[in-house]
């Protein structure tokens, strides 16, 4: 039989497991046996590899969207119905989904991993640096369901809709396209900015918590400044840290409100370091997660409450400006309020999250710690 779907052209080919991996690579690929789906690891979990600190790997990610129940879990009919070739479905997500069980309940991410960083204890923190993240194909879905999106329960919103999206170059820079009308051929085309929606460590629990909630151990915290260069910090919950990523984007809008992002698979190159708990300096452990990168010191604030996460992102911020710039904490306050921005990073995950965007540009410099530098370092 003749499909009447015509095949779209496609912008660059997917990039299938293993392609162009170098072979002195730690490379974690998302095959069935190296990923969770709806689950992140908890204490006790086995890693799927085991890295020194200071290890650069390429870990693959396969995104949710096209492969779960409601989208019929077959992405090769889904994505197919939407002009994608049988050769430009990625294999991986093929069989993840045709041997993986999504628990009831569950979130709905493939998280990879966990890898074992060996050494790493509670106390620490993990550093989590982007190198790098590549499109592993040229299209995404942005959908809402479940009555999670921020509109959730007015009627003339709710439900559960998505939208096929491609990819197209530009003068050198990428977008993504959708259509945003039905009855005739009207579009909209924004920018890419590819990062991952979870990075994480295990849990300190005996089972494997949802998906879906951020935390303390980071996971879904959805924060789109999270692109190559910066790093994220986690503190670390188990030994060896068991360190996973996940919910893949192209894009995000700050807040994510009709409840994904443009998701799409990515492949991440990270490197994994390590800061001794010996080491930190005038920081407590709630504190984190907290980010560094493009010139900001980023906080974040989690809380089922969004005023409370807003509460905690700005102690958190005093907190961080105290201990790398040795300020006053009252000045700091003062500071927060005349200069740095806070924002929603999303409020559709159970736990609402809330980042702050702090300029190192704005101080003399930083505290008389080898720990306020090396997070300076990160920050540039």
């Amino acid at each position: 039989m003749t499909s009447s779907v015509q095949e779209r052209p496609a912008a660059f080919p997917v990039l299938q497991q293993g392609d162009g991996v170098g072979g002195n690579a730690v490379y974690v690929p998302a095959d069935p046996g190296r990923v969770l789906w709806g689950r992140v690891p908890c204490a006790g979990d086995s890693p799927v590899a085991t890295v020194a600190p200071g290890t650069t790997v390429v870990v693959d990610t396969v995104s949710h969207e096209g492969i779960l129940a409601d989208q019929g879990s077959d992405p090769v009919a889904y994505f197919g119905r939407h002009g994608v070739a049988r050769d430009q479905v990625l294999a991986d997500a093929v069989e993840v989904t045709a041997t993986r069980t999504r628990e009831a309940g569950a979130g709905p991410h493939i998280v990879t991993g966990p890898i074992a960083i060996a050494g790493a204890r509670p106390g620490d923190l993990l550093a989590v640096r982007v190198d790098d993240l590549v499109m592993r194909a040229p299209y995404g879905v942005v959908s809402t369901r479940h009555g999670r999106g921020v509109l959730a329960g007015d009627p003339d919103f709710d439900g559960s809709y998505g939208q096929f999206c491609t990819v197209h170059e530009r003068d050198g820079d990428w977008f993504g396209a959708m259509p945003i009308r039905h009855d005739r051929p009207a579009g909209a085309r924004f920018p890419l900015a590819p990062f991952l929606g979870i990075m994480g460590v295990a849990t300190d629990t005996t089972s494997r918590l949802d998906s879906t909630p951020p935390g303390p151990h980071g996971g879904n915290i959805d924060i789109r400044l999270l692109t190559p260069g910066a790093t994220l910090f986690l503190p670390v919950q188990v030994p060896d840290a068991l360190f996973y990523i996940g919910d893949p984007h192209f894009a995000q809008g700050d807040g994510e409100v009709a409840l994904t992002a443009f998701e799409a698979p990515l492949r991440a190159t990270l490197t994994l370091d390590v800061v001794a708990a010996e080491q930190v300096s005038g920081l407590s452990r709630a504190v984190g997660p907290f980010a560094a990168g493009h010139g900001l010191v980023i906080p974040t604030g989690l809380d089922a409450d969004l005023n409370a996460a807003l509460g905690l992102c700005v102690r958190n911020a005093i907190e961080l400006v105290v201990a790398l710039f040795d300020a006053d904490p009252r000045q700091a306050y003062l500071y927060l309020s005349a200069a740095a921005d806070f924002t929603v990073s999303q409020a559709v995950d159970l736990v609402r999250g809330v980042h702050g965007e702090v300029r190192v540009a704005d101080f003399d410099g930083p505290a008389a710690t080898g720990f306020a530098r090396y997070i300076l370092e990160r920050a540039r």
